[in-house]
């Protein structure tokens, strides 16, 4: 059976409404460096790992589940010749063990769903990061109140979200904004792989889902999301 997933971001390069120009900004905000150990929480193909790395000579460790994202994800690192810069472990990441302050940053791009919801990531990748160093999610955030019969999915409104960074210990200290045409890049990439693996495997059993699917989330984006949705990468510092 075909992932959805793997589908859907079968051409993303940075699978997050984001550019490498802002992965790099966020690099920066982290102060990293060829010492930074950096944590990489459900990595994907190791977009920004490879980002960072080549621009920062930082050390990544990603924890991905999905073996078709492990795979793409180490074929790139070994094309760019990171193998002593980036590794992926191979695991649910909310199973991986977290040992308290070994970490200069702990990221979590669009995944916090590993531990269940903003909240429980905080407090899973906060004990896991030195003083001095920092907590980065990428998270969506509603930029008005939806209107009735839209579901909220749980995130909150952009100040309420940084109340929880707050909340957990941490000092608010940066916030990467995508903007339109990030959102448009990266959800067009999935319609147009999506509608390709449809004309491809017409007599899948599993194609009248993935269309249905395909076709809520694209009409959801302009009826909806594109408007009141936002997503950006929130950072935190320890003290």
């Amino acid at each position: 059976m075909p992932w959805y997933y793997a589908v859907a971001e079968r051409d993303h390069q940075i699978q997050d409404p984001t550019s490498a120009e802002k992965i790099r900004q966020l690099g920066s905000l982290l102060r990293l460096g060829p010492e930074s150990q950096v944590l990489d929480v459900a990595c994907g193909k190791a977009g920004p790992a490879l980002v960072l790395a080549a621009e920062f000579g930082c050390h990544v460790l990603g924890v991905e589940r999905a073996e078709e994202f492990v795979a793409a994800g180490r074929e790139r690192i070994a094309k760019a010749g990171l193998g002593d810069r980036i590794e992926i472990v191979e695991g649910d990441a909310s199973a991986y063990p977290l040992e308290d302050e070994a970490w200069d940053a702990a990221l979590c791009l669009g995944a916090s769903f590993v531990y269940h919801d903003l909240d429980g990531t905080l407090a899973a990748l906060t004990p896991a990061v030195r003083s001095g160093g920092f907590v980065a999610v990428g998270e969506p955030y509603w930029k008005e109140s939806p209107p009735p019969g839209v579901d909220d999915e749980g995130w909150v409104l952009l100040p309420d979200t940084v109340a929880k960074f707050e909340a957990a210990g941490l000092a608010p200290v940066g916030f990467i904004a995508a903007s339109d045409d990030d959102w448009d890049r990266y959800e067009s990439l999935h319609w147009r792989a999506l509608e390709e693996w449809l004309a491809e495997n017409p007599d899948d059993p599993e194609a009248p889902g993935i269309r249905e699917r395909h076709e809520r989330n694209r009409d959801e984006y302009f009826r909806t999301n594109r408007r009141l949705l936002g997503w950006g990468i929130f950072v935190g510092l320890k003290h």
